[in-house]
């Protein structure tokens, strides 16, 4: 039997055949094969190829390679190629710049006010007199108003009062002089007109006073809507103004008053006021029993505290002292107020002697507010009596007259000898 093999198409066709035209020949189709996941390597052992899309490390050359924005500022910040130029190698247009650069560096401000100061001469001199010119000639120039050229000016004159800086007229056009530090430039630069004023030279000086610079407080000041916004969105802002009118409001008697007005005509804030008042004077009174070692008791009679009072106002204290300013102190207050009431009360009840006193003291005080009342009233400037009389007015009086009768009588029968 003959077996007849089947001639298998070469896998690469030769270069002066297509794919396919074997097949075409014989009247079928080439297909392209299939690509097969696993790959037969040299060595017969298979080699499975990453599906497509599939992640896989770079080689270990480009996983090292340079991100291109960071290259670019290498490049731009400079190699070692440039670390031995001379200034002879660069531009005269570049070496300018970086001079000047330099020297805003260093003096800061100082270097533009040392070009007003030699140019612009002083209020003393007429034109004939120097080559400089009026600042508003050079603002012109430079396409500034005179104003900031002033500012420049001024900033250079009170230098030079200080001995910072050379006076201008020792200055001649181009002259240069040595500058002092740019930590002191806005120590003598105003940058904006408010700050002569009257209102601006007291925030300048409520700014130096705290140690920040005038024109933050002055921009500030000329702000007041981005204040108030400021302060409502951002509670350390309202703090901090808070704090500063506290502070304001001991030497502004009439802004004590416009503040007493608002919280007066405010019910929420008369109920806070009235809340950390109470509070406020239920911790003094703590207080006093831990500084003085004496406390009131409820008759108004003062005595010593006893040791154990004493401890207890100060465990009650010191939790008071521990809080937090935004912590809420009036639950704290009233728990520690109740607590020394009920201990004075205990103190008072165990003693005999201080509970008489305890119970005369408050007669007084109730006899002292009766008499005080009844002084008041009196008819010596009532000319219409007839209109003002009632039956209840003298029925009333004749009620109270039996009960003081009474009170008298008993007493009388309390008096010693009888």
């Amino acid at each position: 039997m003959t077996v007849v093999t089947a001639q298998t198409e070469p896998a690469v066709p030769p270069v002066d055949q297509v794919p396919g035209q074997a097949a075409a020949e014989t009247g079928e189709f080439w297909v392209e094969p299939e690509a097969s996941v696993d790959e037969v390597s040299a060595d017969g052992a298979r080699e499975e190829t990453p599906a497509a899309g599939a992640h896989t490390e770079p080689p270990a050359d480009e996983a090292h390679a340079q991100d291109p924005a960071d290259e670019a500022h290498a490049q731009v910040a400079g190699d070692d190629a440039d670390a031995d130029v001379t200034p002879d190698d660069v531009p005269a247009e570049i070496t300018r710049d970086a001079q000047d650069f330099g020297a805003y560096v260093r003096a800061g401000g100082w270097a533009f006010a040392l070009k007003v100061a030699r140019s612009v001469r002083p209020g003393g001199e007429t034109p004939g007199e120097t080559r400089k010119v009026s600042a508003k000639a050079f603002a012109e120039l430079a396409g500034c108003s005179p104003e900031r050229v002033m500012r420049y000016y001024k900033a250079w004159d009170k230098a030079a009062d200080d001995g910072l800086v050379p006076y201008f007229e020792a200055l001649a056009p181009g002259q240069d002089v040595e500058l002092p530090d740019s930590d002191v430039w806005h120590s003598y630069y105003v940058s904006r007109s408010s700050a002569s004023s009257e209102r601006g030279t007291a925030i300048t000086a409520a700014a130096e006073a705290e140690g920040i610079r005038p024109t933050k407080a002055l921009e500030v000041a000329e702000n007041p809507t981005a204040l108030r916004a400021a302060i409502l969105a951002d509670p350390s802002t309202a703090k901090a103004a808070r704090a500063a009118l506290l502070d304001r409001l001991q030497e502004d008697p009439a802004l004590q008053t416009e503040w007493a007005r608002d919280i007066a005509r405010t019910d929420d804030l008369k109920k806070a006021v009235a809340t950390e008042t109470q509070a406020a004077s239920r911790i003094g009174y703590v207080r006093d029993i831990v500084e003085n070692g004496q406390v009131k008791t409820p008759a108004g009679q003062t005595i010593d505290a006893s040791a154990e009072l004493r401890a207890e106002a100060e465990r009650h204290l010191s939790l008071i002292d521990e809080l937090d300013e935004t912590e809420d102190t009036s639950e704290w207050a009233s728990e520690a107020f109740d607590s020394m009431k009920d201990i004075v009360a205990q103190t008072i009840q165990a003693d005999p002697e201080l509970r008489l006193q305890e119970r005369r003291t408050k007669f007084y005080s109730s006899l002292q507010k009766a008499t005080k009342v009844f002084e008041e009233l009196t008819f010596d400037d009532a000319d219409d009596l007839d209109n003002l009389y009632e039956d209840d007015m003298l029925q009333r009086l004749e009620e109270l007259q039996e009960a003081i009768s009474s009170c008298i009588t008993t007493l009388r029968k309390a008096a010693p000898g009888k």
